[in-house]
Parts: C-alpha cells; sequence; structure tokens
C-alpha cells in the first residue's frame, strides 16, 4: 500500500481517573482537537480508535489493540494522540510500542507533547513516559489511601453485595436480605449439611433451574454483569457453590481488603485471611454461626468417593486412627454384599504395615449404632434431669479441657522458644559461613533445614494460638449442645445432617483380639462443642462384677484354643485347602448371578442401587 493511501489513525482514551481532570480530557474534545491537527497538516484517510473509560495502565483495549493490528498489517502510516498518557501510562510497554511503529515506519505524532518522529526523535519522551507512569502510580496510591479509610471505618468497600443481599435503597453503604437468593444460599449451607459436595449442590440446583448468582444480579440491576447475554443462565459451578460456603458475610460480618489489585494490571489478586479486616454483626445474618462452623469442618474433611458406588458414606470425613491418627477409609465388601467398613489409610501403605501396626478395621454400621445409642441416652439422661446433665458435662469438660489447654499453652510456649532460638541458629551459620568455618554446601543444607523447622513451627503456633482462643472465647459451649439437643425428638432415623450436626471426630483403636469379630473394640466420639463424652455406666455390685469376669475369662479361653487350632490346621495345610474350596464356591456363584442378570437384561450396576435402595443383601 502506498504512503498516500494509508490510514491516519486518530487515537483517544479517556479513564475513569481522566474524567476527573474536567472537560479538556473529554473523547469530544480529544477528537476535535485530533481532526483539526490532520486537516491543518493535509493528514487525509483518517479513522478514529476510541478506549473510553479504561486505564492507560491496561494494553488490552480494543481501540488500541485494532489499531496495532492495522500497523502489523501495514495499512496505518500515521498515528496522531492528544499527547503520549493517551498512547499509555506504562513506560516500558509504550517505549515496545514506540520501536514497533518506528520499525513499520508509522509516524507517531502527540500534539501537546511536541513530540513528531517524522521529523526528529525526542530524547525526553522517555522521561515523559517515566512520568506518565508516576502519575497513574499516584493515582492508584491515592484511589486506595481513600479505600483504606473507608474499609477501615467498618463500611463495605466491595461494588457489589454478595449474592443473597442487595443494597438498602436509603442507605447504600447497609446491606439488607434479598429472600430469594438467601433461601438459595441457606439451602446450599443445608445440602451441604445433608452430606452433598459442591459439584451435587451445582446439578440440583441446575435441575431445580435456579438462577446463577451472576444473572439474578442482572435481573435486579445491580452486579459485575449487566451487559452479558447468558447463554446458560442455570449452569451452576462447584466453584461457585465452594465461594458462597467460605463467605463469612453470610454470618453477618463485614471482611474488607480480601483481594487485593496492582495499578498495571487491575487484576484482583487474593491475599492471606491475616490480612482480612472484619466487623462483626454489621447487617442482618443469613447464616447462624454453629450451621457455618460445621459447613466448615465439613469442608475441611475431604471425602474419598468409593469407585462404582457412586454415594460416599456419611461418616467419611470423620473417622480416624487412634494409634497413628490418619484417616480412615471406607470400603465395601465384594460379591455384591456391599457392607461398608473402614480401615486406616496409613496401614496400607506400601510396605503395608510400617506407618500403622493395623488396619483398625471396623463396620460402619457397628459405630453408626453407637452413635444412635449414644445420643440416645444423653437425650434420656437430659429429659429426666436437665440441671444435672449440664453440670456433670461442665464437669467432664473442665476436667478434659483445662489438661489438653495446659499442653497446648505449654506446647505454644516451647515452639515460640525454638522459633527464636532457630533464628539465633540461622544468625550463626550465616557467619561461619561468612568466616569460612564452615563450606556452602554445608550451610545450605543446615539452613534448609532450620527453615523447614521454622515453617512447620509457624503453622503449629498458629493453630495452637486459634484453639486457645476459641477455647476462651466458648463459654457456653455445653448449653449449645443441650439447646442442639433439644430441637430433636428423638434419634430414631440418624440421617448425615444429624451426625454432622453433632460429631466432630471419631477414634477406632484396634480390637483387643485382632482378627476375632466378636473382640471388644474401643471407640471414642468427639462430639461437637463437648468433646469425648460417654454417657455413666450403671454402677454393678461386687457379685455381678465376678460373674462379668468368669464369662470374659470364659469367652477368652474359648478364643485361645480356636486360635490354637487355626494355627494347627495353618500349619498342617487343611486351611489352605478350605480356603481355596471357599474361594471357588464364591467364584462360581458370582459367575452364576452374573449369567443370570445378563439373561435378564439388568445393568450390573443398577442392581447393586436396587439392592441398596431395598437394603437387601445379597448372600453369595
Amino acid at each position: 500500500m502506498r504512503n498516500y493511501e494509508k490510514i491516519t489513525a486518530l487515537y483517544e482514551r479517556l479513564s475513569r481517573d481522566d474524567e476527573l481532570q474536567g472537560e479538556s480530557n473529554s473523547i469530544v474534545n480529544q477528537k476535535k482537537i485530533l481532526k483539526e491537527y490532520a486537516k491543518k497538516n493535509h493528514l487525509e484517510n483518517i479513522i478514529h480508535f476510541t478506549d473510553d473509560g479504561i486505564s492507560g495502565t491496561q494494553f488490552d483495549r480494543p481501540g488500541f489493540m485494532a489499531m496495532m493490528n492495522g500497523v502489523n498489517q501495514g495499512n496505518i502510516g500515521c498515528i496522531i494522540v492528544k499527547d503520549m498518557s493517551r498512547l499509555g501510562r506504562d513506560y516500558l510497554k509504550v517505549g515496545q510500542c514506540m520501536e514497533i511503529l518506528r520499525q513499520k515506519g508509522v509516524r507517531l505524532i502527540a500534539i501537546n507533547d511536541n513530540v513528531d518522529s517524522f521529523y526528529k526523535d525526542d530524547d525526553f519522551t522517555p522521561f515523559r513516559n517515566i512520568m506518565n507512569e508516576w502519575y497513574a502510580r499516584d493515582t492508584s496510591r491515592k484511589i486506595k489511601s481513600t479505600f483504606k479509610a473507608k474499609g477501615e471505618s467498618g463500611k463495605h468497600t466491595g461494588s457489589s453485595p454478595p449474592y443473597g443481599y442487595i443494597k438498602d435503597k436509603d442507605d447504600k453503604n447497609q446491606w439488607i436480605i434479598d429472600e430469594k437468593a438467601a433461601e438459595v444460599v441457606r439451602r446450599i449451607f443445608h445440602l451441604t449439611m445433608d452430606g452433598k459436595g459442591p459439584y451435587a449442590i451445582a446439578r440440583i440446583l441446575e435441575a431445580d433451574k435456579i438462577d446463577i448468582p451472576a444473572y439474578h444480579q442482572q435481573k435486579l440491576g445491580y452486579g459485575l454483569h449487566q451487559s452479558k447475554v447468558f447463554e446458560y443462565p442455570y449452569r451452576w459451578c462447584s466453584s461457585t457453590i465452594a465461594s458462597i460456603l467460605k463467605k463469612q458475610e453470610y454470618l453477618g460480618h463485614t471482611v474488607n481488603f480480601k483481594t487485593r489489585k496492582h495499578f498495571k494490571d487491575k487484576k484482583s489478586k487474593y491475599v492471606s485471611e491475616d490480612n482480612w479486616l472484619i466487623f462483626e454483626n454489621t447487617h442482618e445474618p443469613i447464616i447462624d454461626q454453629e450451621t457455618f462452623d460445621n459447613v466448615q469442618r465439613i469442608r475441611g474433611n475431604v471425602k474419598r468417593y468409593p469407585d462404582g458406588w457412586g454415594e460416599y458414606h456419611p461418616l467419611t470425613g470423620l473417622m480416624y486412627c487412634a494409634d497413628c491418627g490418619s484417616k480412615m477409609y471406607v470400603h465395601r465388601t465384594s460379591n455384591y454384599k456391599n457392607i461398608p467398613y473402614y480401615t486406616c489409610s496409613a496401614y496400607t501403605k506400601v510396605p503395608c504395615g510400617t506407618l500403622c501396626p493395623s488396619a483398625h478395621r471396623i463396620k460402619a454400621e457397628a459405630v453408626l449404632n453407637l452413635i444412635q445409642s449414644t445420643l440416645q441416652d444423653i437425650k434420656k439422661s437430659l429429659d429426666e434431669d436437665n440441671e444435672a446433665f449440664l453440670h456433670s458435662i461442665q464437669n467432664e469438660m473442665e476436667e478434659s479441657e483445662k489438661m489438653e489447654m495446659e499442653k497446648k499453652r505449654t506446647r505454644l510456649i516451647d515452639s515460640k522458644n525454638r522459633l527464636q532460638e532457630l533464628e539465633r541458629l540461622m544468625c550463626r551459620i550465616y557467619e561461619d559461613m561468612i568466616l569460612e568455618k564452615i563450606p556452602n554446601n554445608r550451610y545450605e543444607i543446615l539452613n534448609n533445614q532450620y527453615e523447614t523447622e521454622q515453617r512447620e513451627l509457624s503453622k503449629e503456633i498458629d493453630e495452637l494460638e486459634k484453639a486457645i482462643k476459641r477455647y476462651e472465647k466458648e463459654t457456653d459451649r455445653a448449653k449449645k449442645f443441650i439447646r442442639l439437643i433439644e430441637r430433636y425428638d428423638n434419634f430414631d432415623e440418624l440421617t448425615p445432617t444429624i451426625i454432622n450436626e453433632f460429631v466432630e471426630k471419631i477414634l477406632v483403636h484396634e480390637r483387643d483380639r485382632k482378627g476375632s469379630q466378636t473382640a471388644n473394640q474401643k471407640v471414642e466420639i468427639y462430639f461437637n462443642f463437648i468433646g469425648n463424652y460417654e454417657p455413666p455406666k450403671e454402677e454393678l455390685s461386687e457379685e455381678e462384677m465376678q460373674k462379668l469376669r468368669e464369662e470374659e475369662e470364659k469367652e477368652r479361653e474359648r478364643k485361645d484354643k480356636l486360635h490354637q487350632n487355626y494355627l494347627k490346621r495353618k500349619a498342617n495345610g487343611k486351611q489352605k485347602e478350605y480356603e481355596d474350596r471357599y474361594k471357588a464356591r464364591r467364584e462360581e456363584k458370582k459367575q452364576e448371578k452374573l449369567k443370570s442378570l445378563k439373561r435378564t437384561g439388568i445393568p450390573v450396576s443398577e442392581y447393586i442401587k436396587n439392592i441398596k435402595k431395598t437394603k437387601m443383601i445379597y448372600n453369595s
């Protein structure tokens, strides 16, 4: 394309900050100035490229990108701007842009800055670009200080309230509940309490054709997506559900400074929770504190969904090995029995038995029955004598938790002292390395070890301080537990919601006699608010105690005899023959069942679902 046929690009840009400077920077005024200059200097074939309301620190501006696309294609011969700050306020990127224009032979004119690359190179232009960036930086700093003052005063700093709230018409700084959206928020929390994960909740809301938050806010006339066209207005994402479940705003709190922006890219980046500023009880809550805390605990307990069985077991995430502290995961016996049981996750890690000495295997049904009977006993004791029950819980909590808190306080002091000691050690080995008392490689090894220990101690100190603070704050936990119990008439049915409301964690010990299905196995249930609680047992007379000891001794002798017989069969090979015959019979019955299912045309997966629905067990 010949030079006289090329386009003369007139570029105008206005940001929100520039609007504060008055009419002189307006898009209309810029267009007038550039058009008059082009006409006066006989620059023809003009086309306007405009970016309105976009910061000069961003270079993905639509008008700017369209203009640079024309430059790269060789269609533009000259670019005219009011001043260099219109082109951008990042001196590095403006410099790169000017170099591209030079290489493409494109003339650059900045009228007010007296810049014209056709006649001469202006040595002051790079410094002018730096000053333009400094202006953007200074403006950003002023805006940040204004937002900081607003945020520190307890006012909301967000442009729009979260899903579930709307701004009060009379007072824009006050949030009021949007009942339609708030009901969805409550439903999300209740579904989580019922054991549903974010993905499952998203599918439920989508099936019920519930508007996604952005679409709902658009219909109300607020939010960040006013001009967006929603192709799928009911398609919820699991990340949206997870974000809703973490928002402390639903407790009635104002949470400021959760994100931070850089003046160049304008992109929000999340900061650590330590930098948040929280003002409590500033607006009406949607979710109560107990439900919120339970949901955070449930979300913190990672679920494991067994392959091929679909739904997770309601105890998953609550079961822990009493010996090694690892989580226990659910397994289900094969051959269509579908009987869930839990084993220690550390036991099976290769090499098996090194991280934990045994599997601590226990049937899920036994744990569920224990939880149910304990809650029923507590409910019975509460109905008989409320005050006596409250007094017994408080006494037990004071004794156990006082000792536990003393241990944590002692550990906190030791950890802080060790942290200071590590700092001194790191300074000392650094000096030794500088003075060549120790080689560099030795210094790096020690320094890495100390840094790793520092990080672990800092994390532990933070957790200990939170636990101590929570203990000192929660003085009426026994009363909270009683109020929770009183919400239920009975515990004839144990739902996932009840389990998640009452149970904090469950510790499972190994059986007294490993391999015996009838052996005693200790299980500790830690309830929310009150911790480990066991209903008082009925005191037995001396004669009853003696009789019980005799029965236990007879049972122990019987089991010893059976075990000796098992060892003899194992030694002479009879046990192996029995196991092979049993395995063959089981496999034969399994194949017969599969053939019968194929003849009826029922898929195996559907058969398993039917068993679960009707609560039938196929005896192989």
